[in-house]
């Protein structure tokens, strides 16, 4: 199995830690000597705001056009049908709704996949090519949790 990728965004793990690191802070928070006030801890969001900024553009176009597309799928047949342009079955308007539904919740999920996740690449129009690279990262880390999972079942 090939070595899956780190993100550009993903912190870097220390080696050499173990739970006998543990043990020394936790005997100096039981003890009763004042010490030094602690410095607040770095706060890591862990994406970096221009990658979820670029994520939540492409959400809002992927999913926010068939979405709107989908809610004025009722009104736009009412005007046909009223007017009497010609004659459209109800099952035809329900169907055509729910598929525009249907590709606005698919357009959430490529909108955050197809963004570029490295934060000094803007990336390409379609995202096609980070999609790819994005979905394999995630089928790569699913497959690697799933490893572990039966590893810790056993």
């Amino acid at each position: 199995m090939a070595k899956r990728s780190d993100l550009p965004f993903e912190p870097k793990k220390k080696k050499g830690a173990t739970k006998s690191a543990k043990a020394p802070a936790a005997a100096a928070v039981r003890s009763n000597t004042p010490k030094s006030p602690a410095k607040p801890a770095k706060k890591s969001t862990g994406i970096p705001e221009i990658v979820s900024q670029r994520m939540v553009t492409r959400m809002a176009i992927c999913c926010g056009t068939p979405t709107l597309l989908g809610l004025m799928t009722f009104p736009l047949s009412y005007l046909v049908v009223h007017e009497g342009w010609f004659k459209l079955p109800n099952v035809a308007v329900v169907i055509v709704s729910l598929g525009l539904f249907g590709f606005g919740a698919l357009g959430l999920s490529y909108g955050i996949l197809s963004a570029s996740w490295d934060e000094h690449e803007q990336g390409s129009w379609l995202g096609w090519r980070e999609f790819r690279t994005n979905f394999g990262r995630v089928v790569e880390s699913w497959q690697a949790y799933q490893a572990q999972r039966s590893q810790n079942a056993e």
